[in-house]
């Protein structure tokens, strides 16, 4: 028998039972899509994280006060012995020549108003290099000027979204903007970016962070993000601003410092077993369908028990219908393999027309090994069958009924 008899054996064995072999084509593919679609949205979650820690700047170095220890995610500030102030901003700036741009940031929540309209929103303090480091444009006017935070004029800029809301119709630079108790005179709006390693741009309001520190009665800030002039200088920036700040704070160590490659490594681990994880539960649809493979197989075998025994009878020898009963399985496992991933494409497809900003793409890991795994599983599961079939008797199996 050779292979064209072979195929054309178990394609026309698959059509004689359509139900049943549509059924477990339905199987592989459902196991198969759910791999290509949860280890898309585990990919896609890599890849925004990625491209939000990208958008920060490149080569930074995140001042956070507190200590903590670890190594990469952003700990929660707490306990914090000594405030970290706009002079110890000030003196990273001063003291440290690698770093090009030192830009602090304070946060918190205020009601604006504009005429009769009000809303809640975030304000945020900030200076004039936090624009370069977060790598911001603005729509229209400009930002917050350079100079001593301390004496900085009571100026803002707007996100798109507040623009549109308090100021509908018309330009909002120009116009006297309520925040709480105070007055800032609008200078800019920035262009629609949407969230940013968890601050929404859109509905935001920055504001120089000396006055931003008085409206809210603090004296530390929440943050400073510190940009090394080179990929090289990072390591180095990062010992320098230790020991400025230990200096600073009689001696203790009482701050946080991570680099961006070392946030950036930590997720991509987190998200890396995430995307395993969801492969593991996708792969459990796959053992299903396998399974299911082997009861069809075993069905087929027990349905045509004389078809074989008429083979074996004509000279077919064990092999052979092994081989047969094995194509068969092949078969329906990589048609059903292929299935899952067109479904598993056209689903990726949907969810990008959804979640346009959410880089939703399966890893090529996931497809190759999805079909290997779909075409391995169906061979296993007829393995079972196809002995079963070549170890009949042709006297035995033309007896049956």
């Amino acid at each position: 028998m050779r292979g064209g008899d072979l195929l054309a054996f178990a394609a026309g064995a698959l059509r004689g039972h359509r139900l049943r072999t549509s059924l477990s084509l339905l199987g592989v593919a459902i196991g198969v899509s759910s791999v290509v679609l949860l280890t898309s949205l585990g990919e896609g979650a890599r890849l925004y994280v990625t491209g939000e820690f990208a958008l920060l700047g490149s080569n930074l170095v995140i001042v956070l006060p507190g200590k903590s220890e670890t190594t990469g995610i952003v700990p929660v500030a707490g306990g914090v012995p000594n405030d970290l102030t706009l002079d110890d901003v000030e003196a990273l700036r001063r003291r440290i020549s690698v770093l090009s741009s030192v830009a602090p940031l304070s946060v918190g929540g205020l009601t604006a108003r504009f005429s009769e309209r009000s809303r809640d929103l975030t304000v945020a303090g900030v200076t004039a290099e936090w624009k370069g480091v977060r790598r911001l444009t603005l729509r229209e006017g400009t930002f917050i000027p350079p100079g001593d935070p301390a004496r900085a004029p009571r100026v803002c800029v707007v996100g798109a979204k507040v623009a549109a809301e308090l100021f509908p119709g018309r330009s909002p630079v120009g116009e006297r903007l309520r925040l709480g108790e105070e007055k800032f005179r609008v200078t800019g709006v920035l262009a629609s970016r949407g969230v940013s390693v968890g601050l929404d741009l859109d509905e935001v309001v920055l504001v120089p962070i000396g006055h931003h520190l008085r409206m809210f009665d603090r004296r530390s800030v929440f943050r400073v993000l510190c940009e090394a002039r080179s990929a090289w200088d990072v390591e180095g920036a990062k010992s320098a601003i230790l020991a400025v700040l230990k200096d600073r704070h009689g001696g203790q160590e009482d701050v946080t410092v991570l680099t961006q490659d070392a946030v950036m490594k930590t997720f991509g681990k987190v998200l890396a077993i995430l995307t395993a994880a969801l492969a593991g539960i996708a792969a459990v649809s796959l053992t299903v369908a396998g399974v299911g493979i082997m009861n069809v197989m075993l069905v087929s075998v027990s349905e045509r028990t004389r078809e074989v025994g008429l083979l074996k009878a004509l000279g077919a020898s064990r092999g052979q219908v092994l081989r047969a009963f094995l194509v068969e399985a092949a078969l329906l496992s990589t048609a059903g393999g292929l299935l899952g991933l067109l479904a598993g494409w056209c689903g990726t497809l949907v969810l990008r027309g959804l979640y346009p900003d959410f880089p939703v793409q399966p890893p090529a890991w996931a497809v190759v090994a999805a079909l290997v795994v779909s075409v391995g599983v169906g061979l296993v599961a007829g393995v079972l069958p196809a002995r079963r079939a070549a170890r009949l008797e042709p006297v035995v199996a033309l007896a049956r009924r």
